[in-house]
């Protein structure tokens, strides 16, 4: 049996220690594009196709939560009014890369995009509540108790009646590595999610598929 756990633990080690490096250093290796996942027409778009498809305006403000390089961004910004779209991420350089390579300096003064860099999901920072939000891709890579953090300082920040929208893996999180990290993989049942959701103030629904090419679900939570 100990020989048994000592395989284990070795084999989880070997897994956790082959992850590509976070930050600026992850950032030179990949490049912007590689280090938010890739597939970056596929997702950006479905993620503004989605959201379109579940309300958003160009009159309603937008939240993305770890808007990364503008994958999604750089559909969003065009389409939402001037100042409707806030973004926040842990890495700064990641957004201007984004802004210099993929949305463009020139539509960036045109439409006055708002971002945030913090590495505790900081909301307050912002200068206007958004009636939506989402987080794709997050939720994949943080353990549970970030993910709490996320939605209850979010709850916090937002008026009732927003909205969120949040992807993640789904399966049995008992696997997962203890902390989070940008390129690892996490994964919830429907019910913890929702569980993480409804302990900080959220009604949260399962939308399921929606089309993701690496089968990230949906799940939405409404501000009570």
């Amino acid at each position: 049996m100990l020989e048994r756990l000592k395989k284990i633990v070795r084999k989880m080690t070997d897994t956790h220690s082959t992850l590509k490096p976070e930050g600026e250093q992850g950032i030179r290796a990949l490049g912007h594009r590689e280090y938010v996942g890739g597939m970056w027409e596929e997702i950006g778009r479905l993620q503004f196709e989605f959201l379109v498809q579940h309300g958003l305006k160009p009159s309603h403000c937008l939240l993305d939560i770890a808007c990364g390089s503008l994958r999604g961004g750089r559909y969003l910004i065009p389409y939402l009014q001037v100042g409707n779209y806030l973004g926040i991420d842990r890495e700064r350089r990641l957004i201007e890369l984004g802004i210099e390579q993929e949305l463009g300096q020139a539509i960036c003064e045109e439409k006055k995009p708002e971002f945030v860099v913090s590495d505790r999901f900081e909301f307050g920072k912002l200068s206007r509540k958004p009636q939506f939000s989402i987080a794709q891709s997050l939720f994949t890579h943080l353990n549970a108790s970030d993910i709490s953090l996320c939605v209850k300082n979010l709850r916090h920040f937002v008026e009732p009646n927003h909205v969120l929208f949040a992807t993640f893996f789904e399966g049995v999180s008992s696997s997962d590595r203890g902390t989070s990290h940008s390129h690892a993989a996490f994964r919830y049942s429907r019910d913890e999610m929702a569980r993480m959701g409804e302990q900080a103030g959220w009604k949260a629904t399962y939308i399921g598929d929606w089309r993701h090419p690496r089968n990230q679900v949906m799940m939405q939570y409404e501000a009570r």
